[in-house]
């Protein structure tokens, strides 16, 4: 099955107002910002989708990438572990004029929400928050003399994710860091989108490298030179 379409605007279409939304990357390694930003595209363009419930590591830096979303007002929510970053302005303003919601987890909890959620696990207990107003009215149980507070699994309607090596079937390879949360995301939503730096036929990639396996794949773009968050922000780029 050929899981390969023409463009970006081919692979967010389907993306609509309400959904949930995840997004790779942890900063700037890993992020799709060709996704991103030819989604923020479509949002000029009709005005949807909007009002999404966006999942990622951070709440974006700069002007560009998930900032760039958020500057748009396309984001009702912000579910994150980092809402302050490098340059966390975007997210700050909305935030302080009550413009967007923000669901705080810790990161080891965000990554194992999100696992959770791919595995088919509705619910687990994890000592990180306990006793902190991230655990108000959250269950809570003792194992062993300690507690542990209940988190509940994390699924998407979508994601964004950015692939090294892609073949048409969906199988996937990352580079170094930039595999991040993109794996565990891949697994928990129910349509995943990839721009990958390069598409190869079946059977181009050694199977001992695929990390996302194609099942969890249903949408591939190439984008063979893809930007970098940080390099766009040393150049004072604001997409909009």
């Amino acid at each position: 099955m050929n899981k390969t379409v023409p463009d970006l605007a081919a692979a967010v279409a389907g993306i609509t107002d309400g959904m949930s939304l995840m997004v790779g990357g942890f900063g700037g390694s890993g992020a799709p910002i060709e996704l991103i930003h030819a989604l923020i595209d479509r949002f000029k363009a009709t005005g949807s989708p909007a009002r999404l419930t966006v999942i990622n590591n951070n709440a974006g830096n700069g002007r560009i990438g998930i900032a760039a979303m958020i500057d748009a007002g396309m984001v009702a929510t912000m579910v994150c572990s980092f809402p302050r970053s490098a340059d966390p302005r975007a997210f700050t303003e909305k935030y302080l004029a009550g413009e967007i919601g923000l669901e705080l987890v810790p990161q080891g909890t965000l990554a194992e929400r999100i696992r959770a959620g791919g595995a088919g696990i509705p619910a687990f207990y994890t000592p990180s928050s306990f006793g902190t107003d991230l655990a108000k009215g959250k269950p809570v149980a003792e194992f062993d003399g300690r507690h542990y507070v209940q988190e509940r699994w994390l699924k998407a309607d979508a994601a964004l994710i950015k692939a090294e090596l892609a073949d048409t079937m969906g199988n996937l390879t990352y580079r170094m860091a930039a595999r991040n949360f993109s794996p565990l995301m891949a697994a928990a939503a129910k349509v995943t989108i990839v721009q990958a730096s390069r598409v190869v036929a079946p059977g181009e990639i050694d199977p001992e490298q695929v990390i996302t396996p194609s099942i969890f794949v249903d949408r591939i773009v190439e984008v063979a030179d893809p930007q970098q968050e940080e390099a766009l922000m040393r150049e004072g780029v604001a997409y909009a």
